[in-house]
């Protein structure tokens, strides 16, 4: 018998919100312009400039790409993807 709600290793909710952190505004374009693309179960992404705490300088700022969990939730090889994607553009993923 196959458990539907097994945990997923990499997050805490398998329908949480995920969020790629990448270095610039054309790093955050080029991955949803990949994920719009390769995955377009995922929807509309949105990418949002992160300003780190305490800092004014937009230089210092990230930016976000905010994905949500398709409707089956998220998978081991979707999560892997984004992970790989990320990385690829200098980048991690968070769970929102």
């Amino acid at each position: 018998m196959t458990d539907n709600h097994t945990t997923l290793p990499d997050v805490d909710d398998p329908h949480a919100r995920q969020l790629l952190v990448l270095p610039d505004r054309d790093a955050a374009d080029d991955v949803a312009e990949e994920l719009g693309a390769t995955q377009p179960d995922l929807g509309e992404l949105e990418i949002v400039r992160d300003a780190l705490a305490g800092e004014d300088d937009a230089e210092d700022a990230q930016w976000l790409v905010v994905i949500d969990a398709p409707d089956t939730g998220w998978t081991p090889a979707l999560l892997h993807a984004l992970d790989t994607l990320a990385a690829d553009h200098e980048g991690w993923r968070e769970e929102a």
